[in-house]
């Protein structure tokens, strides 16, 4: 890339440049990660290596193909495959296998070499199973599965993954890292765009993006060494890196610049003090109603057909005002279809639903009401938000309820509560918003509606280090304003902490509910589900594998502190 500059189309308003006089140049076979704040350009140079979109100024080399060239299109994109941030987009046929077998069918291949391509790559995504599964019907995860699949069987030079991980839970997100090496392995350049610090960590170099312009390229210990560099982009060191710090003082032995759990977890000394017990927190007592009760709830997609699925299996929930509930679970266990029960957006099979005094079941539910009351904030964002402008987006939900107050006050209030400025934003196009950004203006969507029940399915997928640290923080602010949150996530670290009870949910069953202490202390259930404890219960299950003394209701590297703290102290007692 020599000097490129991009700014998106904007036929009413002056248009921010997007890239400023970019240069880079990324060698055959590297690894790069490429990191950066919301809307700091990281997708628009995917786009632009891969020809999706030609800059304003300077040149994109492919090799010695100039993308300015039309003629040489073809062959770029042949070279370059890309899994775009909103997998939806790249999906273009009814079923996965036909998907799949998508782009090797425009190269001309032979129908076995397509079908054995078509399998390999279905094998190496974990899709094995899904031949004929209907593509609209796939869980967020399952479709950024389907789309890699697609890009693998293409077998390209270089592929770019553009938050390809955001939507999967943990277990997912490390076998795209796994098969990203392999394929590098195997000669293929990866370019990984990410907002997990983690993933980036696991790169050969680490290019920084801020405001459209390269300001760090390096490798993974060196981008994240010294820590205030890295925070100064508004990013943050990796969430290892960040344990490792806080806990280095009681264990001297933890080398500096952790960027691998492995490498944590190996240095942690055994206990050998003398026994100490750690005190149990005390409950506080109170008892909430429930909000939310939900019993024995079944859903099959296309019921009483040859392709029914079922996504629920005599589920239940409770909620209790004013606290937070997590849903955690493998990509499609079953969590968007249950919060789409709670605000009515799918009415009940079989089980009962009540929310908020609406029985779910009854024919005679008055939708609206009960949407003023729950709202829901999409896994994919793009599927609620039509507006042109961001204001008129946010005001959309405030005006058709009727909420009390200025317009304009209660979208200023929203965009703030999640990190948006009003000024910069309210007259932004939504089709030129950033993954990220367009999270964000989701959520203000349903904020600025101030129902009393708020369902959020993935709200930190997308989001940089600091936007997540601001929307939890918010969260947090909502909760003790007496609003009910029920989150479904597969990003667990921030927000353990909020959580009062959890729900694991796997094959649409609710396979186990409690206090996330004993969840996350508690790894066969974990296991079972397909999902891996975050990364405070894997440094806390190993230091009582080690004999410390640290009590299982303790989530927070905070609490490991104090108890850590708590125990030295009471032996030099």
């Amino acid at each position: 890339m020599d000097n490129v500059s991009y700014a998106y189309p904007d036929s009413e308003n002056p248009a921010p440049q997007v890239l400023k006089d970019l240069n880079l140049s990324i060698n055959e076979g590297e690894f790069v990660a490429l990191i950066g704040q919301n809307g700091s350009g990281k997708s628009t140079l995917g786009k632009l290596l891969n020809a999706l979109i030609i800059p304003d100024q300077g040149r994109v080399f492919i090799g010695d193909l100039d993308t300015h060239n039309s003629v040489n299109l073809p062959s770029i994109r042949r070279t370059v495959g890309m899994i775009f941030q909103r997998p939806q987009d790249e999906i273009v046929a009814t079923t996965v296998s036909e998907d799949i077998a998508f782009g090797p069918s425009n190269l001309g291949l032979a129908a076995g070499e397509i079908t054995y391509r078509v399998i390999e790559a279905m094998n190496v995504t974990g899709l094995t199973g899904f031949d004929d599964r209907p593509s609209y019907l796939l869980s967020a995860g399952e479709t950024q599965r389907v789309a890699l699949a697609g890009v693998l069987a293409m077998r390209p030079k270089c592929i770019i993954f553009d938050e390809t991980t955001a939507m999967l839970d943990p277990s997912g997100r490390e076998m795209v890292m796994e098969q990203a090496r392999a394929l590098n392995d195997q000669g293929i350049t990866i370019l990984f765009i990410t907002h997990l610090m983690e993933e980036a960590a696991q790169a050969d170099r680490i290019i920084v993006l801020d405001r459209g312009q390269i300001v760090m390229d390096a490798s993974p210990a060196e981008v994240f060494s010294p820590a205030s560099r890295i925070r100064s982009f508004g990013l943050d060191l990796p969430p290892i890196s960040l344990a490792a710090e806080r806990i280095r003082r009681f264990f001297p032995s933890i080398p500096d610049k952790i960027l691998q759990i492995s490498d944590l977890l190996q240095n942690l000394p055994g206990y050998s003090g003398n026994k100490w017990e750690q005190i149990p927190k005390k409950s506080n007592g109170k008892t909430l109603p429930f909000c939310v009760e939900i019993e024995d709830l079944s859903h099959i997609y296309l019921r009483g057909t040859p392709l029914a699925h079922q996504s629920l299996d005599d589920c239940s929930l409770r909620v209790a005002e004013g606290t937070l509930h997590g849903l955690i679970g493998a990509t499609g266990s079953g969590k968007s279809t249950l919060l789409q029960h709670l605000n009515g957006l799918i009415s009940p099979q079989s089980g009962k639903a009540k929310v908020l005094g609406f029985f779910l079941n009854s024919p005679d539910i008055d939708i609206k009401v009960l949407r003023r009351s729950v709202g829901l904030a999409f896994q994919q964002t793009e599927d609620q938000i039509f507006e042109q402008y961001v204001g008129d987006e946010i005001a959309f939900a405030a005006r058709n309820f009727a909420i009390p107050g200025k317009i304009s006050e209660i979208v200023q209030s929203a965009m703030e509560v999640v990190g948006l400025d009003f000024i910069t934003f309210k007259d932004r196009l939504t089709s030129t918003l950033s993954g990220g950004e367009r999270r964000k203006v989701a959520l203000a969507s349903v904020l600025a509606g101030q129902p009393q029940i708020l369902l959020l399915d993935e709200p930190l997928a997308g989001l940089d280090p600091i936007s997540r640290k601001e929307i939890t923080s918010h969260l947090v602010n909502l909760k003790k304003n007496g609003k009910t949150l029920i989150l479904s996530t597969h990003q667990f670290e921030g927000v353990i902490e909020m959580m009062d009870e959890i729900s694991i949910m796997a094959k649409g069953k609710d396979l186990v509910h409690g206090k996330p202490g004993n969840i996350f202390s508690d790894t066969s259930n974990l296991e079972a589900a397909g999902i891996k404890a975050p990364l405070v219960a894997s440094i806390i299950n190993q230091l009582r594998h080690l004999k410390w003394p640290i009590s299982k209701e303790i989530i927070t590297l905070d609490e490991l502190e104090s108890s850590l703290s708590s125990i030295i102290n009471g032996e030099e007692r």
